[in-house]
Formats: structure tokens, sequence, C-alpha cells
């Protein structure tokens, strides 16, 4: 039998103490220029223009390590400690990434993470950037879906991991969740930025965010749960494939802000890295 998430939704309410339900997807290495074009993205570019779309300029180096874990902990490259991939040296640790706080705000609320990338999630890699919590996996209030791309490809964990958030989403559902795809970030490396392969790439994860933002319609229609949804990427790739560097198309992010209701953040349309995680806890406890 389906059910609401939790106790505070089944209610439009997304005023102060609300507690509002927030899906953020991650797509890594996403440029926007290369979505907009004819033909290739489709889902991404209709979402924008219905909600809320803000620029981000990333720190260098424009690497997923201490990219994810700005926008994904709202604390600096100094701050945190991450230099590369390899999270040798850093204060990680310290900064409890948005669904740790979350929970730590209110310690009702069920999270949930399912991503391909060792160092984002799997307790037993390099990292992870988002805390296990150990004891609230026990517990029943934190669900993680780990998962390695690296070794099995990115194409068949980001559709794996887009499977368990919709099986979870048209269930029981959580109150925060992060879902992560690499096939994008992946392409790029191996084939190019301006490849077919990579706007290939591209309608593969525009397609999963479909179906997830789908699954949150379903919810406001059949519970009356106002979702927001954020979808963002960490870096760009240059022309020929890669990224690390301070090049316009390395740096550049972006955000995008979409609510079944319509009832969106008041979001600048240019953010720092920095400024993503207090915004979602903002949205979600006003």
């Amino acid at each position: 039998m389906l059910i609401p998430s939790n106790e505070h939704q089944g209610t439009n309410d997304v005023g102060p103490g609300a507690h509002r339900p927030i899906l953020i997807i991650g797509l890594d290495g996403t440029r926007w220029d290369l979505v907009q074009r004819d033909g290739v993205g489709n889902v991404l570019p209709r979402l924008a223009e219905e909600g809320r779309f803000s620029t981000i300029t990333m720190e260098v180096p424009t690497i997923s390590g201490p990219g994810w874990a700005s926008l994904l902990t709202g604390a600096s490259h100094a701050e945190h400690g991450i230099v590369d991939n390899t999270m040798v040296g850093s204060h990680h640790w310290a900064y409890p990434d948005v669904l740790s706080l979350a929970f730590h705000r209110d310690t009702t609320t069920r999270t949930f993470a399912a991503a391909g990338w060792p160092v984002l999630i799997d307790p037993a890699g390099l990292g992870p950037i988002l805390h296990p919590r150990d004891d609230q996996q026990k517990a029943g209030l934190h669900r993680i879906v780990a998962r390695d791309g690296e070794t099995h490809g990115y194409i068949a964990t980001d559709a794996e991991c887009v499977a368990y958030a919709h099986a979870a989403l048209r269930g029981p559902a959580f109150d925060m969740g992060f879902v992560y795809c690499c096939d994008v970030d992946d392409a790029g490396h191996v084939y190019g930025a301006v490849s077919d392969e990579y706007a290939d790439a591209i309608r593969r994860v525009d397609a999963h965010v479909q179906t997830l933002t789908e699954d949150i319609q379903f919810r406001y229609d059949t519970f009356g749960e106002d979702w927001l949804v954020v979808i963002t990427t960490d870096h760009g790739h240059v022309d020929e494939g890669g990224h690390g560097g301070d090049s316009p198309e390395e740096r550049a992010s972006w955000a995008i802000a979409w609510a079944p209701s319509g009832a969106l953040p008041d979001w600048p349309e240019e953010l720092k890295p920095t400024q993503l995680t207090p915004l979602i806890l903002e949205a979600r406890y006003g």
C-alpha cells in the first residue's frame, strides 16, 4: 500500500516549518550549452524553463571530488581540503553532507542516496563524501545504494541507481534524497564533449531525469507532497574532453530548481558552489 513519505507531507504547505521533501539529482560533467543543442536535451531544458535556473562557477581544480564536496556540504575547497579524487589529506569528515545536515536538523528525517561513483558514496572506498551514518542505516532512517561504475560502466550503474530511486518514490519514499549519474562525464573523457557519444549520454541521463520527475509528479498528484527537485553538475569539459583546469567550459556549472506545483525558492541567477547546500536546507525547513 502506498503511503505519504512522512507525517510532514500530504499537504501543499511549504511555509516555515513545513519540512519540504527534496530530491537532488547530480549529473556529473554535464555542459549546459551542449544539453541545449537541438535534438539532445529534452526534459532538462523544459525543467529549466518551468523552474528556476542558476549558473554556478566552480572552484579550481575542476575535479569531481572537490566539486561535489563543495556542492553537497557547503564547504569551500580550502575548508574541506579535498584537492583531487584520492581524498588524501582532506577534512571532509568535519563537513557533513546535505543529507546528514538535514537529519541532524530533524532526526525523524529519512534520507536516500544512490550513486555509482565509489568516492561519492561507497563506505568501503575513498571518502566517501556522503557520510555513511551507520546508526541511521541500522535504524532504517538512511538508505545507501552504492555501485561501482568505474568497474561495471556508468550506463548500467546509472540506470540501476535510478531504478532504485524510482521504486522508492513509488513506495514509502523518503524525505530527502540524492541520485547521481556519471554517464555524461564518462563519455566526455573517452570521446570528447562535442562528440556524438557525449550527446547520446546526455539523452540517456535526460531520460533518467524524466523518470524521476514523473515520480515526483506522481507523489504530488497522489499525496499532495510538494517536492522540490534540484538538478546540478560539478564541472564541465573542454571540447576535446577532460577537466580540472580553469577554462570557462570547465568551471561552468548550473542548478535547476523545479517543483510540480510551481512553488519555487527565490534563488539568485548566479550561485557559488558553497551556496547550494544552505539554499536546499532553507527550502526544506524555511
